[in-house]
């Protein structure tokens, strides 16, 4: 089993929603916490927790979740998989977050530094993974298996702290708030923050993305949550210090364990909670991901954006539009 039913007894319309226990997927956690998605849409909401991001798409594959909040990569390989069939990205949640960390004394200190190191990521073809293998390959390193002297390997983040600590490995490119941890944990140096790659620091991390046959089905139910998750970022952005210490509570609940403030207020200051899905750089991690040879094209994905119910609710709220 890869995911778990949290809570939740149907008693009229329900609404599955997925999201990682992570900061990144702040809107779900604060959402769960306080209730706002059972007050904004009347529905019988049931949570769903994943680890990692293939057995997200899987539950949204199987219908065992009728919304889930992802990461670009997933949602990439899970539209190319099912041909575009299965789910749309109807908003989005968080950009930035992601960088480059390396170990105190490992001697990294400029780009031409990585020879013979060991840098890992979260995991082989995730969004991080794929971020790190592009700026590795732009700045002509090779990888060892293919006869060149720089290491990547996955490793959980936990896995990561751990030999990050014992200097087993020279560097992580990971996602908050793995990347606050190893440094006010690891005694890390933050080397690259992703965004500095980003045109106007802006990309996606995390996504909101519903099942196709979902939103045909209940347009007014994904409308009001479409507003409640709005609403949710408002309130986030109203307050860090605040919504940090609510995410805390609520990661522990989940989890068994909370984080250090210090490691929660940092990670809140590097993550943008936003509702704009930041299509131009979808299709730039696409690239990416066919460039490093994890997909065999560069993949169409015409079709994989669903933001006229967002675009209504951004009217009616009297929000600024999305871009075109």
């Amino acid at each position: 089993m890869f995911w778990l039913a949290l809570e939740g007894v149907c008693t009229g319309e329900t609404l599955r929603i997925g999201h990682f226990p992570n900061l990144t997927h702040a809107q779900a956690l604060y959402a769960r916490a306080t209730g706002e998605f059972k007050q904004e849409t009347a529905a019988d909401v049931r949570w769903y927790s994943f680890n990692a991001g293939p057995s997200a798409i899987e539950a949204l594959f199987t219908d065992a979740v009728d919304v889930c909040y992802v990461g670009p990569n997933p949602a990439i390989n899970g539209y190319l998989k099912s041909k575009g069939t299965k789910f749309v990205i109807i908003a989005g949640a968080a950009s930035g977050g992601a960088g480059l960390i390396v170990r105190a004394g490992s001697g990294i200190a400029t780009e031409q530094d990585f020879s013979g190191r060991t840098v890992a990521t979260p995991q082989l073809g995730n969004t991080q993974d794929v971020a790190a293998r592009m700026w590795f390959q732009e700045r002509g390193y090779r990888l060892k298996e293919k006869g060149g002297k720089l290491t990547l390997i996955a490793l959980s983040n936990p896995d990561q702290l751990t030999l990050f600590k014992k200097g087993q490995i020279d560097g992580a490119w990971t996602v908050e708030p793995w990347l606050s941890r190893l440094e006010i944990e690891g005694g890390g140096q933050l080397f690259l923050d992703e965004k500095e790659l980003w045109p106007e620091g802006r990309y996606v991390t995390t996504h909101l993305v519903a099942r196709r046959q979902f939103v045909a089905a209940h347009e007014d139910l994904v409308k009001d949550l479409l507003r409640a998750h709005v609403r949710v970022t408002q309130l986030i952005r109203q307050d860090l210090s605040a919504a940090g210490r609510l995410l805390n509570t609520e990661l522990a609940k989940e989890t068994g364990k909370g984080l250090r403030p210090e490691v929660v207020d940092r990670a809140m200051r590097r993550v943008e909670f936003t509702w704009d899905p930041i299509p131009q750089s979808l299709q730039r991690n696409a690239a990416a991901a066919h460039a490093v040879g994890f997909l065999r094209r560069n993949p169409d994905l015409a079709g994989i954006y669903e933001l006229r119910l967002l675009r209504e609710v951004l009217r009616q709220m009297n929000l600024p539009p999305l871009a075109p």
